[in-house]
């Protein structure tokens, strides 16, 4: 059996001790279509950037078959801030930055492909448009051309498909089901459970701790989804601390 892309092992994470993510363990085949799925607060988000290196473990590690450079990540779209005043193709040609370097320079061959991924995403003629005056599918579809551009092993998305139109979901979707294709290790937070259960082979469903990982329909029951749910109507934010083993 090959080495997994990402391996977690007893991972907690805390957020001034209190848990977020509570022992979870498991792992992400190379080349997997992984959805994280749970109630609000399950601690999805925390789980995404915790595997990206943006937060440390409290307990536990993150074992990566993968390096860093080969990572392409998408935050949720609140995290980011369209008002900087930079075009779309500007945006886009940031995902070349780990090949050139921040101050290597983009050259024309990079830029020649941030336009053949805006054509991919439906956004040919949108080059020289700030980000600013676009729609929100507008804009997730320039952040998936940066994708694109960034040709990464692995892909983490966290909430792609939020706030969005359906015709640019489904055009994202589309975009995802052919990195899977490619063989690329793709993992994201969704909150829609038909999205999860018709796109996504794999589900990891968390309610701060574990409830299930594997094959979807076996993780995405209405027994799992009820305790995911009960787990997070009764959790206790001032609960005592976690307690991490000196």
């Amino acid at each position: 059996m090959s080495t997994p892309a990402i391996a977690l092992d007893n991972l907690t994470v805390t957020y001034n001790r209190h848990p977020a993510v509570h022992h979870v363990s498991g792992a992400l085949a190379r080349g997997s279509l992984t959805a994280i799925a749970g109630p609000n607060g399950a601690g999805k988000s925390t789980l995404l950037r915790t595997i990206m290196g943006e937060l440390k473990p409290a307990e536990g590690t993150i074992r990566r078959a993968v390096p860093s450079r080969n990572y392409g990540y998408l935050p949720q779209a609140a995290d980011i801030n369209r008002r900087f005043p930079v075009s779309v193709i500007d945006t886009v040609v940031t995902g070349a930055w780990k090949r050139a370097g921040a101050f290597g320079g983009i050259g024309l061959a990079e830029r020649e492909k941030a336009s053949e991924a805006l054509v991919a995403v439906g956004l040919e003629g949108f080059e020289t448009r700030p980000i600013g005056s676009l729609s929100s599918g507008q804009f997730q579809r320039t952040l998936f051309a940066r994708l694109l551009l960034q040709n990464a092993a692995v892909i983490i998305l966290d909430e792609p498909f939020t706030a969005i139109d359906s015709r640019t979901t489904q055009d994202l979707i589309d975009i995802v089901l052919r990195w899977h294709g490619e063989g690329r290790t793709v993992v994201a937070v969704l909150h829609d459970h038909e999205q999860v259960r018709s796109y996504f082979p794999q589900t990891l469903l968390i309610a701060r701790e574990l409830i299930g990982w594997g094959p979807t329909e076996e993780v995405m029951t209405t027994q799992n989804l009820k305790r995911a749910r009960a787990l997070a109507e009764r959790w206790d934010e001032n609960a005592p601390v976690c307690e991490v083993p000196a």
